[in-house]
Order: C-alpha cells, then sequence, then structure tokens
C-alpha cells in the first residue's frame, strides 16, 4: 500500500489543502497508479484493501443546466433521477469529461470532491453514512483521502440521499 500521513498537505492538491484548512482529520494513501486499469475506482479499492463499499467516486453531471456532483461508492452506478429529485430537478445528465475537468479543476480518474475550483452543489450517496470512514479521491491519479462520511459532508456542504445503484 501507499504511505498514510495525517491532517497534512502532503500530496500537495487543493483536496488535501483544503481538508487541512478546515482542521478535518484524514489519511493520505498514495499507491501507483495503472493507467490502463479499466475502472479507476476500483482499482482504487484493490491497492487499498479496501471494501468497493468504502471507496467513492466522484462525478459530475448537469441537473436543469446547472453543474453538479455526485459522490457514490465505486462499485454502484449513479442514478440521475435520483439525483435529480435530490436537488430538487427534473433532468440530469452525465457531464461531458473536459467539462467536469473545467468545472472541477482536476483531471478526470482525479476529481475529488474536496477543494474544487468553484463549489458545486454536492450530493453524496446516502451509504456513506453506514461507514466509520470513507475514501475520495485525493486530487489526482494514485491519492485517496480516507475521512468521516461527516467530514466528508461537511466540507462539501453535502446534500445526504439515495442516489447511488447497484
Amino acid at each position: 500500500m501507499g504511505k498514510r500521513q495525517r491532517g497534512t498537505t502532503a500530496g500537495g492538491t487543493p483536496a488535501t489543502v483544503a481538508a487541512t484548512r478546515a482542521g478535518v482529520a484524514f489519511t493520505l494513501h498514495a499507491y501507483a497508479h495503472d493507467p490502463a486499469a479499466p475502472s479507476w475506482g476500483e482499482e482504487a479499492a484493490r491497492a487499498l484493501g479496501a471494501d468497493p463499499g468504502r471507496v467513492f467516486k466522484t462525478l459530475v453531471a448537469e441537473v436543469d443546466g446547472a453543474w453538479t456532483v455526485a459522490v457514490v461508492p465505486v462499485a454502484a452506478s449513479l442514478g440521475l433521477k435520483a439525483l435529480a429529485a435530490a436537488v430538487g430537478g427534473k433532468r440530469a445528465a452525465m457531464a461531458d469529461p473536459a467539462a467536469a475537468e473545467r468545472a472541477t479543476g482536476y483531471v478526470l480518474g482525479g476529481i475529488s470532491p474536496l477543494g474544487q475550483r468553484k463549489r458545486l452543489p454536492t450530493v453524496v450517496d446516502a451509504s456513506a453514512t453506514g461507514h466509520p470512514t470513507v475514501f475520495v479521491s485525493g486530487g489526482r491519479r494514485g491519492l485517496e483521502i480516507e475521512l468521516a462520511p461527516a467530514a466528508l459532508i461537511g466540507l462539501t456542504g453535502a446534500l445526504v440521499a439515495p442516489i447511488a445503484r447497484a
């Protein structure tokens, strides 16, 4: 597994800086990323030896014309209707990858819900609250931040709703 560090800006990403500035306890996990991996989220779960239900991916969707961030387990997919309903919208569609990168300031496969260029409306899947800690991208491929779900929700100002589909 990779190097673990608690509560530092090691890794130097906007995500780690945001968590540190907020005074949130977190553990940083680095691993060797394989660019050929078919699923970056599942790759992270395997590399960390973590239950895929505790490792979350960050997706960007457009809900009624507004960018919205969805945080769901890597073992699940995003329910677009559920996401739209959670934010009071009617229609949701996945963002074009280049648009997601522009909106968040991160590259695909390294999009973190923390420290984004502009704070976007965020919805965290309700399953996150059933774990003592969860993993989200640390802001680059091969870097994950482990933190309490309440810290993730607080840092992102997220709504919590059942938005994941098995």
